[in-house]
Order: structure tokens, then C-alpha cells, then sequence
């Protein structure tokens, strides 16, 4: 049995000596390089914490003192130091370990919600609440990333912890330069000068080992400099920002020197009042593949990662994030109005290509999406064209700025979603299942859904032409094959028909992806002697003009989408039909609305009943129980 198995949970840990603690951090980046490797997930931050993990939960104890991670991408290592060793090969599988803390899980584990940013506002709110109920003896700690820091919540969350130093909050900046990308921003400048600036702690190293040992005056001259510490750090160093706000300061510490990290920690600790403590990593620390890889040092790896090499076996399948990239730099090259805004997602959004052909023209502007959008309405009040590139889940954070100042000044913005619908193993916080529904409250936004590459192209042509906002949103997975348009009806494509001669039944209208499950579906009901005209409306706000008519002409209209069934273009289209004083009945399909469990995508989309059999059995089943076209629908 390994050290790392042998552990119970955190308790275990305090009695362990300086060379267990250096075998165990071996393990533990032995087992993360082998399980990530195998199951995909987040490698890099992950190895960057192993020290500054088995530090933290020496000095604190937890659960009564809350461990938040901010964006919880970098928990792995507490999931192995709180009794979950033996599950850990679950990582990431149906059914198994999440790739983010989990409350299902572990008492351990406070908070689930991955997006970043979070937790300092966590941790206020839980050191309020022990000091209310007079539990003094809790502390509750934030361990956030500089990218995270990039945030405009976590420096209102700041702005409040300083204001009241009676409250047991102690924030560790996990600081290696980077989110997934190396991060941008003064803060970050200010961080990075912090790490390179080392005269602060070699003068207080020489002052602090010569002047003991000067006769009569040393003594007494040493407390007289160390009182006025706060001028050489002013002059020498510019970690006075955190000290400026009110909140005691102790670093930076090398957060690889695991007894380093401990007594900053406990001092952290037994100040009893919020401290900052500033420790420096290297993302990917430990494994040469990770440090070695400019582009993110392994942030996330997918299944099938060669461990010794940190290469993937398989090629990876094209995208939607690559058309998408090859789109907008094509469009670049003839546009010179467009430009394009990401909150710290560079590559994984597909402008990575973009921003080295264009660099003045792409805008990185950290995890701040709400300033990213903002400043999109800027930039088009200026004469241009923003692209504002953003991962489904994460627009949720920024609806009020989508609002108020895009749509409400109708500015020429571009919201391009990535991962929108279901992301799979990511798990609840990650699926962009909302978009769908909190879009189709804005006025005058247009929403398009492309169902292939080739759509993706034409609708983003389409958008950048649109002289309103407008949005465009595309699933995480391959790009797969061309679903071929048949026709037209007014502004959306046909993608499958009835056989010669026979009436349209069944009207099946897909959203986006959803529209060659829809073209399989109507295939099915034609095997069952069911005729279906299946639709691809190409803009899933507004709803299309020509769909009411269309509709009055059939016995049942069926909508399918990848988003949650509440509020999204199923709703939108029903609302549509009623104010067309068209009755037929809609049937639609869509996510449940509730938070989905991790999973493959294929898996949940079944589960959900949005596979074309599925909803070919769904449309049969309510045919044949009825019998008859009245049974059917009732009264057109």
C-alpha cells in the first residue's frame, strides 16, 4: 500500500515527517498524471497545488474550516487527501468522481460551482456566519488563482473582507501567471512584478542576520527598521497593494517549499483577521510535458493522454472551435472592423489564429466577462464590429450587460457561444443549457443556431452583416458531417420531407444541431408511414414568419433543441403560434431543467430523449394511441 492509499483523510497528514510529505507529493503526481491522462481533465493546475494542498490541510482543519477552491478546477489533490483515493480512477466517468469539488461527495467539499471569481465572497459569508454564531475558532479560506483575480467579484468581495478585521478570512492567492492562458491585466503586471522583485526579502534577510550580532546598537537598530518595514516594502516591493486595502500581507512564498507554505499558513491562521497569503507555483510543476507546453501547460487533457508524453494517442476530430477559427480569421482578412473580445480563453474559443494575424484587433481581458461585454459596446460605439467569443455557461454572468448596454443601445455586437448545450464531463456548472432561454428575453438580440459547418459559416457572414446584436451558438463536440438543405421555407431550410404525395403529419423543427436529429427523426416516421417536413430555422429568434402557416397545415408541430426546456425556442415558437392564431399543438423536446449530473454528451442527450429515435417513438407512440387526426391534435 502506498503512502497516498494509506491515508484516511486530512487528520492523518499532521503526523507525518518532512520525507513522507515529499514521498506523498511524489504519489500524488504520479496518480494525477496516470488518471487524468486516462480519463481527461485538468493536469496543470492540479500539479501545480500539491504542496501548497498537503500544506493547507496540515494547518487548517477541515471540514469545520471550509477549504473553497475558486473555480474548483484544482481540487483533485484534496480529493485525494480527504479519504477519496480509491474512487479517484472514477475521475470524470458516468457515474464516478466530478472534475470539480462536489457537495454529493464529501462533507469536505462547501462549494460546487466552477465559475471563478467566487470564492472570497464564499468565505466572507461563511466567516460571518462563525462569527455570529460565536464559532471563533473557524476559519474560512479562499484559495483563488491570479486569473481568478481578474475578476471584477472578487475585488468587490476584497473591498468588503478589508472592511471588517474581526472576520476569520484567510485568501491564498495561488499565483503561477496564469488562468488558462498566461493572464492579462495590471493586476497580473503587478503580480508578476511581485514575483520577479526579490530585493524586499534580501534586504529584510541581510538587515534581519547582520544587525543581532552588531554590538550595543544592533538589537535596538533592527526594531526601529523593522517598524518601519512598510516604507522599504513601498520602495522595494509592491505587494503594499493588499496591505494599502487594510489586508495583513505575507509572502510571496515558493509554493513548492512545503514547510515554507505551512508556516505562512499558520500564521495566516493565528493573525485572526483576514490575511492574504501570496504563494508563487508553477502550473504543471513536476511533470516536463506540462512544463515544457507553452500554450497552457496541459490546463486540461483529453482521454487517452500519453502520460509519458502528454500527447494525445488519437487525432483530434475538427470542432466547431476550429471552423469557427478558420471562419473569423477568414473574415478578418477582409473585414477590418472586426474585432474580437475574450475573457481568458484565447485558444480554447478558437482566436488564437485571429490574434496572431491581427494582435491590436483581439482584446484579452481576463475572467471578466461583464467588463468584456461593456466594452464590446464601446468598441461599437466607436465604428466597430466586436466578436465577443465566450463559452456558453459563462455568458450567464454577464445577461445585464447583454441587456442594458448591447441590446438596449442596439449596437452591432457578436456574441459567438462555444460549448453551448450539453459539455458532458465537465458536469452541471459547465453545460450551456441556459443561453438558449435567457437570450430569448432580450429584445431585438438575433440567435442563430448553425446545425454544420457550412451553416456556421453563412450565419456568422450573416451576423457580422447585422446592424443589431446578434448571437451565435455552436455545441462542444466534432463538427461532424454536412446535413444537406433541401429547400427553403421563407428563411429556413428544409432538411427532410414527406414522401411524394403524402401530407405533412408531423412539423419537426430543430435548433441548430437538434436539425439533423429532426432530418433522422422524420426518416423513422416515414418507416412507420408518418410523413414529417423536418426544419432548420437557421435564427431561432425571432421565429421565423413562415413557420405559423406551415404549422396551421399540419396535425402536430414538434420542437427540439439542446437547452432547457423552460423559456427556449420550443417556448418561443409555441408563443409564436398563439399570437398567429394557429392551434395545433406543439410537443417540444429539450434538456430538463434541472442541473445534469457529468457525463459523456451522447449519454445525456439520450437520457433526454434528443435522439432521433427517440422522438420518431415519442411522435409514433402519440399517433397511434390517438388513432384518429382529431385524437391527434384536437380542433384546428
Amino acid at each position: 500500500m502506498t503512502l497516498l492509499d494509506s491515508l484516511r483523510g486530512p487528520q492523518d497528514l499532521k503526523d507525518l515527517g518532512p520525507n513522507e510529505l515529499t514521498s506523498l507529493a511524489a504519489e500524488i503526481r504520479s496518480r494525477l498524471i496516470s488518471t487524468v491522462s486516462a480519463n481527461s481533465g485538468h493536469l496543470g493546475p492540479n500539479l501545480g497545488v500539491v504542496e501548497l494542498t498537503i500544506a493547507l490541510h496540515r494547518v487548517f482543519d477541515s471540514p469545520r474550516d471550509p477549504l473553497v477552491f475558486d473555480t474548483g478546477h484544482q481540487s483533485y489533490v484534496h480529493k485525494l487527501l480527504t479519504g477519496r483515493q480509491a474512487d479517484f480512477g472514477t475521475l470524470r466517468q458516468p457515474g464516478g468522481m466530478s472534475g470539480y469539488p462536489s457537495r454529493a461527495e464529501s462533507p469536505h467539499d462547501h462549494v460546487e460551482n466552477s465559475h471563478a471569481s467566487t470564492s472570497m465572497s464564499y468565505a466572507d459569508g461563511l466567516a460571518k456566519a462563525f462569527r455570529l454564531r460565536g464559532e471563533h475558532d473557524r476559519t474560512a479560506v479562499a484559495v483563488i488563482g491570479d486569473g481568478a483575480l481578474t475578476g471584477g467579484m472578487a475585488w468587490e468581495a476584497l473591498n468588503n473582507i478589508a472592511a471588517d478585521r474581526t472576520n476569520r478570512v484567510v485568501i491564498v492567492v495561488n499565483d503561477n501567471g496564469r488562468s488558462y492562458a498566461p493572464t492579462h491585466g495590471a493586476i497580473a503586471a503587478h503580480l508578476a512584478q511581485v514575483r520577479t522583485t526579490r530585493r524586499y526579502e534580501n534586504v529584510l534577510d541581510t538587515v534581519k542576520s547582520a544587525l543581532p550580532r552588531t554590538p550595543l546598537v544592533g538589537a535596538p537598530l533592527y526594531e526601529t527598521l523593522h517598524g518601519i518595514k512598510k516604507g522599504i516594502k513601498d520602495v522595494l516591493q509592491p505587494q503594499v497593494m493588499f496591505e494599502d486595502l487594510g489586508l495583513k500581507y505575507v509572502g510571496p512564498i515558493d509554493g513548492h517549499d512545503q514547510a515554507a507554505v505551512e508556516r505562512a499558513l499558520a500564521h495566516a491562521r493565528g493573525f485572526g483577521g483576514p490575511v492574504i497569503v501570496h504563494v508563487l507555483t508553477r502550473k504543471g510543476h513536476g511533470y516536463p510535458p506540462a512544463e515544457n507546453n507553452n500554450e497552457d501547460h496541459l490546463h486540461q487533457v483529453a482521454a487517452g493522454t500519453d502520460p509519458l508524453t502528454g500527447t494525445t494517442f488519437k487525432a483530434a476530430a475538427r470542432t466547431w472551435s476550429h471552423v469557427f477559427a478558420d471562419e473569423i480569421l477568414e473574415i478578418g482578412h477582409k473585414r477590418e472592423d472586426v474585432v474580437a473580445i475574450t475573457a481568458a480563453m484565447l485558444h480554447p474559443t478558437g482566436l488564437a489564429p485571429f490574434a496572431e494575424a491581427y494582435p491590436d484587433r483581439v482584446f484579452d481581458v481576463g475572467i471578466a466577462e461583464q467588463h468584456a461585454v461593456t466594452s464590446a459596446a464601446g468598441l461599437a460605439m466607436g465604428g466597430l464590429h466586436p466578436v465577443v467569443a465566450l463559452y456558453s455557461t459563462f455568458l450567464n454572468r454577464a445577461f445585464d450587460q447583454l441587456l442594458m448596454d448591447v441590446a438596449l443601445h442596439r449596437l452591432p455586437v457578436t456574441f459567438v457561444l462555444d460549448r453551448a448545450g450539453v459539455t458532458g464531463p465537465d458536469g452541471a456548472s459547465h453545460n450551456g443549457m441556459w443561453d438558449g432561454s435567457i437570450s430569448q428575453l432580450v429584445p431585438g438580440l438575433r440567435i442563430a443556431a448553425p446545425r454544420d459547418a457550412a451553416r456556421l459559416a453563412e450565419l456568422l457572414a450573416e451576423a457580422l452583416d447585422d446592424d443589431g446584436p446578434t448571437l451565435l451558438r455552436f455545441p462542444k463536440a466534432p463538427a461532424g458531417d454536412e446535413v444537406p438543405g433541401l429547400g427553403t421555407l421563407g428563411g429556413m431550410d428544409v432538411v427532410a420531407r414527406p414522401q411524394a404525395g403524402a401530407a405533412v403529419d408531423v412539423l419537426l423543427v430543430g435548433a441548430g444541431v437538434m436539425a439533423g436529429v429532426c432530418a433522422d427523426a422524420a426518416s423513422r416516421l416515414a418507416d412507420q408511414g408518418i410523413g414529417a417536413l423536418a426544419l432548420d430555422p437557421r435564427w431561432v429568434k425571432p421565429v421565423d414568419p413562415a413557420l405559423a402557416p406551415a404549422a396551421r397545415d399540419a396535425r402536430l408541430v414538434v420542437t427540439v433543441e439542446d437547452n432547457g426546456i423552460s423559456g427556449g425556442f420550443g417556448d418561443a415558437v409555441a408563443r409564436a403560434l398563439r399570437e398567429a392564431g394557429v392551434t395545433t399543438p406543439v410537443v417540444p423536446f429539450g434538456l430538463p431543467q434541472e442541473f445534469l449530473t457529468h457525463d459523456t454528451r451522447g449519454d445525456i442527450l439520450k437520457r433526454a430523449g434528443l435522439t432521433g429515435r427517440d422522438i420518431a417513438r415519442s411522435v409514433t407512440e402519440a399517433v397511434s394511441e390517438r388513432g384518429s387526426e382529431d385524437s391527434v391534435v384536437g380542433s384546428r
